[in-house]
């Protein structure tokens, strides 16, 4: 039988998995940060017959730049953002894979601070993007002078800040932003795609979009909006990124039924949203019922908690999923991820907690 090792792929990609979580049939999954409440049903009818209406022309391509989508987007976003300052993707990893295609690639640098959403540097493998791995202090942080510093040193083409970042979950100071602008010779993504998550007085890096043209703003639909399975990811920026990426993206890559899918739940964007808050309740929660236990326990803006466990995390992982909770072991040593879920799952995942005291 043919292996990859008999196959001639390219030698940086031999030994290596394809990324993603388990998907295990437990009764509590809690390990890839989906939003656990299901579409409501006057949502389920919109998006039924938004996409019913599109069946009959499947014979043609759809929109190939997804100009209504984009509109609604924007207009989503606020900030005095148009059509024009906003791009639309299959998820907001196609998003940043397009970015690299058009600002990384073979002799181009990316950076990023270790610990964050582990895909970006396969997006950079990927894309021949040479990845350096920036650092953070012992509890995660990252101050401006300490990105000033990086930045200096690595002189990269692209740089990836998460605000709030995965898979700490804490939101950026824009004291952080703000000097990596001022210090980075190349683009400077922001990933947000917590956002909605965020405690009340975060900043969001819209703020500042005008007046920097390098700057990219990375948002998806996938988990506030409880929109993970219709794949749907966008960026606001200049209207010349917008530009830059579509030379490099695939043509008609943005079905008709995706379109017309988002663009019926974003207008039905409060009873999607009407979760956030519930989410946001269950986080806290578990932050303060991890911590008064004992657990060392990352603050979070997101909708997931990132908590220390004694010993090694692969075991405590395992002790849990046999209670039948299923978390994400994101590979830091003596930490674990939990996605905030229902209240009822909540519950279950504190009380197979206490198995690991």
């Amino acid at each position: 039988m043919t292996t990859l090792d008999d196959l001639p792929i390219r030698d940086d990609l031999r030994g290596l998995t394809p990324y993603g979580a388990p998907q295990l049939d437990v009764p509590v999954r809690l390990n890839t940060n989906e939003n656990s409440y299901p579409v409501p049903e006057p949502v389920v009818e919109a998006i039924g017959k938004a996409v019913a209406a599109e069946l009959r022309d499947l014979n043609r391509y759809p929109d190939r730049d997804a100009m209504a989508l984009r509109a609604d987007l924007a207009a989503y976003l606020g900030h005095g953002l148009t059509a024009d300052h906003v791009w639309a993707a299959n998820g907001s990893n196609e998003i940043q894979q397009q970015l690299l295609q058009a600002f990384g690639g073979p002799g181009r640098t990316a950076l990023g601070f270790t610990p964050a959403y582990s895909m970006h540097p396969l997006l950079a493998l990927g894309t021949g993007t040479r990845w350096v791995p920036g650092t953070r202090d012992a509890d995660f942080g990252l101050t401006a002078a300490d990105v000033v510093a990086q930045v200096r040193a690595h002189r990269p083409d692209v740089v990836f800040l998460c605000s709030p970042n995965n898979p700490t979950g804490t939101a950026l100071d824009p004291a952080v932003v703000a000097a990596v602008l001022d210090e980075a010779p190349g683009m400077v993504v922001v990933d947000e795609a917590y956002a909605e998550f965020a405690r009340a007085g975060t900043v969001s890096a819209l703020a500042v979009l005008p007046g920097h043209p390098r700057l990219v703003v990375t948002r998806t639909m996938s988990k506030a909006f409880g929109f993970a399975g219709g794949r749907l990811g966008y960026l606001a920026a200049d209207p010349a990124v917008v530009e830059a990426v579509q030379l490099v993206r695939l043509p008609y890559h943005l079905s008709a039924l995706t379109q017309a899918a988002a663009r019926a739940a974003l207008a039905h964007r409060d009873a999607l949203l009407g979760t956030v808050a519930a989410i946001k309740e269950q986080r806290d929660r578990i932050v303060a019922t991890l911590r008064a236990r004992g657990h060392r326990v990352a603050d979070s803006d997101a909708n997931f908690v990132l908590f220390a466990v004694d010993g090694d995390q692969g075991a405590a992982w395992r002790t849990l999923l046999d209670a039948g909770v299923l978390v994400r072991d994101v590979g830091l040593p003596g930490w674990l991820r939990v996605t905030a879920g229902t209240p009822a799952e909540t519950d279950a995942f504190l009380t197979a907690t206490e198995k690991l005291s």
